[in-house]
């Protein structure tokens, strides 16, 4: 049997099936009756049956054309969800995805790096930036108001994302000129657990422990003298001798900018930056390819 059908085929084949009369097919396909006959017996010719009776009563299916007819159905209706399923891929290429942040990644020109790099890919997709407070660690993945979201580890219900890191960097001590620890080159943690700490806003859950450094105070508390929500918060608190604050060091450059100083600290683990999406979107067009562009940029894909 000759095996390169036309889909086009089939769908005539299965409509006079279904209407067993030619002209109400063909007005169904919108083609004239004499060529949809002509094209229903080049398909018999090609398959070397014959798959209807015509007879002056009627038209019916002969044996052959009642066994194909189920076959051919099939192949149309997987064809039809193939079809569906380019458009959505088509759609997604088209849309928007919105970038979720509480401060911006810096790091040498991370963004439009990933940005040139992806639409490069999807040059039909815009992308959005939406800045987040830090009182919402995900930058909007949890509510749905981003697609993918820069954030810092270890993120609330981490079961619920992945993520890519994008960098892992010490953890250094930002603190007054003043501040008579700021005349060390390096600081030992264990100087820090008794200062006030500038903490994130409850809700920030994990992530308000993590930059206090809970895990490394042995089960001595912290000592709260603020809570911050923004980058320009944070500053105005330790220019104001509020408290002290651990920061990332590529976020040093943020609070350093006059009356503040920031120090390497001995004994904490180094902090990490990156990009995450809700698992259930893994398999989401322009979320995948953002990761990928993240990746690249990064020389981890």
């Amino acid at each position: 049997m000759a095996m390169d059908v036309h889909v086009r085929d089939l769908r005539y084949f299965v409509t006079v099936a279904e209407e067993l009369h030619f002209t109400r097919a063909a007005e169904r396909l919108y083609v004239s009756q004499p060529a949809l006959s002509k094209q229903v017996r080049a398909l018999e010719r090609q398959l070397g049956a014959e798959l209807f009776r015509r007879e002056p009563q009627g038209v019916t299916l002969t044996e052959a054309g009642a066994a194909l007819l189920p076959h051919a159905r099939r192949v149309l209706d997987a064809w039809s969800q193939g079809a569906a399923a380019l458009e959505a891929a088509r759609a997604a290429a088209r849309g928007t995805l919105v970038v979720g942040m509480s401060t911006s990644p810096g790091r040498g020109g991370l963004l439009p790096a990933i940005r040139s790099r992806f639409t490069a890919a999807h040059p039909d997709t815009v992308l959005r930036l939406r800045q987040v407070g830090w009182q919402d660690p995900t930058a909007g993945l949890a509510d749905g108001d981003a697609d993918v979201a820069f954030v810092w580890l270890p993120l609330p219900d981490a079961e619920r994302y992945s993520w890519t890191v994008v960098a892992e960097e010490p953890r250094l001590v930002a603190l007054p000129e003043t501040h008579p620890l700021a005349s060390r080159a390096e600081i030992d943690f264990t100087d820090l657990v008794e200062e006030p700490f500038l903490a994130l806003p409850g809700g920030a859950g994990p992530l308000r422990d993590y930059w206090l450094a809970l895990e490394e105070r042995g089960g001595h508390p912290p000592r709260i003298g603020a809570e911050i929500a923004s980058t320009e918060e944070t500053y105005e608190a330790l220019v104001a001798g509020l408290g002290i604050c651990l920061v990332a060091t590529g976020n040093a450059p943020l609070l350093t900018l006059g009356g503040v100083v920031t120090r390497p600290v001995r004994g904490l683990s180094p902090s990490r930056y990156a990009l995450a999406w809700r698992r259930e979107d893994a398999g989401r067009v322009l979320v995948r390819a953002y990761g990928e562009a993240c990746r690249r940029v990064v020389g981890r894909g």
